[in-house]
């Protein structure tokens, strides 16, 4: 891996085509795809084509505003748009229905009329850029997901009104609505109806709000403003999510955008919203890209894999195809400064000092900072939707920056669950973990939810942050006799198994860096083990050894109570520069 400074402009543009090169020789005759091969997705091969194509642009827009030229891809991207957008082409990516996927990939192209309209707009011929707004003004004679998705509608609008070609004003005005019903208030937004609280409120509502911003300043100058206010009160909380070594908190779906996370902090720079000084968002952005060019985020040939700090299809959503990951490259907003913006001479600077224990109320979680690690404690989303993996990234107790967290294969054995970071229950030969959320709320030191596995369980949990790590309060009423699991963190196995203990009330598992161990403090204990997860469930590490104590749970009511110690160790931390 080369070495980059991250810090000015050549630099940024020297890693964006670190990431960018390897398609050059990948895209098809007619450039509206990239040959990337690999596994399906829910949506069809017209869409997959799309993504694959568009996602780039996330990268190469700001690159072309920002005064960067690359011939080649620039005659890419015109015969793509040109080909992409006739129905008389092989290669038309075809007709929209509702709630296409293709909807969201017109963002990108949007992004690019906007911002770009010199290498991706003026040059087409007439009948090239009529073909191209009628493939775009299908989004609006079709319906979008009630969610961030509304804003697609709304760039390709203020892009077709850039344009001077027709667009729909009603559309827009209905749809900047509806963004304002999903906000919250102190800069939270939840993501339409099911009310999840996640990057998408980082990566894409905020970042395509301060998009909007910088396009509209002049159109709706009142709007931009709030649009820009809201992110700063947003930016307050949402840097909570970053430890000072530069990871951001894995936790909820889409992780496979991996450095999308820094997105925002990237808008807020090309937007002038400034909630923290210039060197300090510097800094979070270089730090974080850093930690991703140090992981196997790539395969053999140099193409970003779906996974998230190495290759995995165990974790991805229903709608991660194989160009899915370039949606990360909106990290890269920053291009669009001009060479001699200060952001490009200003020296990236740590982290202001935080709070130890941040309350998050508006994203129903409380976040704890020690020892260069993050951990969240959360309330997780009370709706259920399919798109994969949903309950191990919304509804386990904690999630950490370091640890980080475990998809499963099955719920066939404790090694398949992998339910780090979560209270199963064995029954019948089925692990079964928290699926339906009743309620929960936030308090200053404790999260408290209530929850159920299944019908005949009932689970009300409080989870209360300490020094060593955190403890957990079950309280469980149950129709059922059965065993119950209360898991620790995963951490990273070793070969030789002397890193791995247990006696009756405890376990511990230690590994690389890091240790973590469980401790029955009360309830009927059975046990204590170290659960050797299947290889590939973690995001972060590729075997895991998962400590559990075992408690037997009887008819009616039960409590119980375990403490879980985190540890890091101490080399780790003069490494990363945060030991106290």
């Amino acid at each position: 891996m080369k070495n980059y400074a991250y810090n000015s402009k050549e630099d940024f543009k020297n890693l964006l085509f670190d990431i960018l090169d390897p398609l050059r020789s990948r895209y098809t005759e007619g450039c509206a795809n990239i040959d990337l091969k690999g596994h399906a997705t829910w949506y069809d091969d017209g869409a997959v084509a799309v993504e694959a194509f568009s996602r780039p642009l996330w990268g190469l827009v700001p690159f072309w505003a920002g005064g960067g030229s690359d011939a080649e891809f620039e005659k890419i991207y015109r015969t793509g748009l040109s080909s992409g957008s006739d129905k008389s082409n092989g290669e038309y990516w075809g007709d929209c229905h509702d709630r296409d996927q293709r909807f969201v990939e017109m963002a990108a192209i949007a992004y690019g009329m906007i911002f770009a309209p010199d290498k991706v707009w003026t040059l087409l011929t007439d009948v090239q850029k009529d073909n191209l707004v009628s493939w775009l003004s299908q989004i609006n004679t079709h319906d979008v997901c009630d969610s961030n998705w509304i804003f697609f509608r709304i760039l390709t609008n203020v892009a077709l009104k850039k344009a001077g070609r027709e667009y729909s004003q009603a559309r827009l005005d209905a749809d900047l609505k509806r963004i304002d019903d999903f906000y919250l208030g102190g800069g939270w937004y939840a993501d339409g109806a099911k009310g999840q609280k996640d990057y998408y409120i980082a990566f894409a509502i905020h970042f395509y709000g301060l998009i909007y911003a910088v396009a509209m300043a002049d159109d709706e100058p009142k709007r931009a403003a709030e649009f820009k206010r809201r992110a700063e009160a947003f930016a307050h909380d949402f840097i909570y999510w970053f430890s000072e070594d530069g990871e951001a908190l894995p936790y909820g779906r889409s992780l496979t955008y991996r450095f999308a996370q820094v997105a925002f902090w990237s808008a807020c720079v090309i937007a002038d919203v400034r909630p923290f000084s210039l060197g300090v968002m510097k800094g979070i952005i270089a730090r974080n890209l850093q930690k991703w060019f140090e992981s196997e985020m790539f395969d053999n040939g140099h193409i970003l894999s779906v996974g998230y700090k190495y290759p995995n299809l165990l974790m991805a959503e229903h709608y991660n195809a194989p160009g899915s990951p370039y949606w990360g490259l909106k990290a890269f907003a920053l291009l669009m400064l001009p060479d001699e913006h200060e952001f490009w001479t200003t020296p990236a600077s740590p982290l202001p000092k935080l709070d130890k224990i941040k309350t998050i109320k508006k994203a129903d979680m409380l976040v704890t900072r020690r020892n260069g690690d993050i951990t969240a404690y959360v309330v997780g989303t009370h709706g259920e939707f399919g798109c994969g993996q949903i309950p191990q990234k919304y509804l386990k107790f904690a999630y950490s920056t370091k640890f980080g967290f475990s998809a499963s294969y099955s719920n066939l054995s404790l090694e398949e669950a992998a339910c780090d970071s979560e209270l199963c229950f064995v029954v019948d030969g089925l692990v079964l973990t928290r699926r339906h959320n009743i309620s929960g709320e936030v308090k200053d030191d404790r999260i408290i939810t209530r929850w159920s596995p299944f019908e005949g369980i009932e689970v009300e949990t409080t989870i209360i942050p300490k020094e060593y790590g955190h403890c957990r309060i079950h309280k469980i009423k149950s129709s059922i006799e059965c065993a119950a699991f209360d898991c620790g963190f995963s951490v990273e196995q070793t070969t030789n198994g002397a890193d791995r203990c247990a006696d009756k009330n405890g376990a511990a598992a230690s590994g690389g860096d890091l240790k973590c161990g469980v401790q029955a403090v009360s309830g009927s204990v059975t046990g204590a083990r170290v659960i050797l997860a299947s290889p590939n469930t973690n995001l972060i590490y590729k075997r895991t050894a998962i400590p559990a104590v075992e408690y037997k749970i009887e008819m009616g009511e039960n409590e119980i109570v375990t403490d879980i110690f985190c540890g890091i160790s101490k080399a780790a931390l003069e490494r990363e520069n945060v030991l106290k």
